[in-house]
């Protein structure tokens, strides 16, 4: 079998017209991995409330970060794609689980080179129902609908990959090389709790009480973003020599009412300035591409809300973009498992 990767990133609006972000907002949110609603009342929340009044400031947000080359997860996630493909030996497609650039038209590019066994990497370091589930979940109804003769093969979550902590954290390191701060704040994509206890598959175990997050060996953590969170937070933390009480986790970007993880980050930031701190750094380890939360939420809104209560120095760290150790990295995860595949064919 001729073996391809296809690289998954979430995706964005194809412009910054409120239009195209509305259609984009649309397939996002509709998706039952992302707000797990019933159908009617998705659609009642989505189509009958947000969708009416999201679209014009999600334009507006977008329109801040837009790169003249397109948005900059698109740009930068193409970036990527380029360096991994000239360091590997097999084709290498890019899709986004929403938008233009969609999952069939990437399996689709793999399949016209002769590609019958297809290598997804989400580019995602923990799991979670709304990034990688999706992603897998959508694979298998495309490959049954209009791919069947094709094998998949996927890449579970990588955030606890010595290699990666190792990639991860030098970034960071040198982002920070010179730089005077009080406290380095990891903050991740927020999800709602009950997307915490619907991923637990030992069926209950998962008490939400943050204890059992740092308790090693847990069957149910294959599977817990939370724990996959906190104990990035501590992988690179013990990487770069941090010493307790100059960091912390908190979670961004919720929606609605219903309780999601804590603490929540712009409250994190705020606290952090009417305390007193004067500077702070902050790292989002669960992109690995910057876009529209890191860009504009974190780097504008959050700045934002630290000089509001007497902060003054406000360092946003970059993701891992389409960096050449990162690059590196995920060609050499191709590379393992190219190799592991034909000595398995062979024996």
């Amino acid at each position: 079998m001729k073996k391809g990767v296809l690289l998954v990133n979430l995706g964005s609006p194809d412009s910054t017209n409120p239009k195209d972000v509305k259609k984009y907002l649309d397939e996002f949110l509709m998706d039952p991995r992302v707000i797990d609603l019933p159908k009617w009342a998705r659609i009642l929340l989505v189509r009958g409330i947000i969708l009416n009044t999201r679209p014009k400031k999600s334009a507006e947000a977008y329109a801040k970060i837009w790169w003249e080359e397109g948005s900059p997860l698109i740009v930068l996630s193409e970036r990527l794609q380029k360096k991994v493909q000239e360091r590997v030996n097999v084709p290498v497609a890019l899709a986004m689980r929403y938008g233009s650039m969609t999952l069939k038209k990437g399996i689709q590019e793999l399949v016209d080179q002769g590609v019958t066994h297809v290598k997804t990497v989400p580019l995602y370091p923990q799991f979670a129902m709304a990034t990688t589930e999706t992603i897998d979940v959508k694979v298998d109804e495309l490959v049954a609908q209009f791919f069947p003769g094709i094998t998949i093969t996927r890449t579970p979550a990588f955030y606890h990959k010595k290699d990666y902590v190792k990639v991860l954290s030098e970034s960071i390191k040198k982002q920070l090389e010179g730089l005077d701060y009080e406290h380095l704040l990891f903050s991740y994509h927020g999800v709602p709790e009950r997307h915490i206890r619907k991923s637990d598959i030992t069926g209950g175990n998962c008490k939400m009480d943050g204890k059992c997050c740092f308790k090693m060996g847990s069957k149910q953590h294959e599977f817990c973003y939370r724990h996959q969170c906190e104990i990035t937070t501590v992988n690179v933390a013990k990487y770069l020599g941090l010493k307790r009480g100059t960091y912390s986790t908190s979670f961004q970007s919720r929606l609605g009412f219903d309780p999601w993880l804590q603490p929540y980050t712009d409250r994190t930031i705020e606290r952090f300035g009417k305390q007193g701190m004067k500077k702070m750094a902050i790292v989002t380890p669960a992109f690995v591409s910057d876009c529209l939360e890191t860009l504009e939420e974190i780097a504008m809104e959050g700045q934002e809300i630290f000089h509001e209560v007497g902060g003054e120095e406000f360092t946003t760290i970059p993701c891992l973009n389409d960096g050449d150790d990162f690059a590196q990295l995920i060609a050499n995860w191709i590379e393992e498992w190219r190799i592991v595949s034909i000595e398995t064919a062979i024996a």
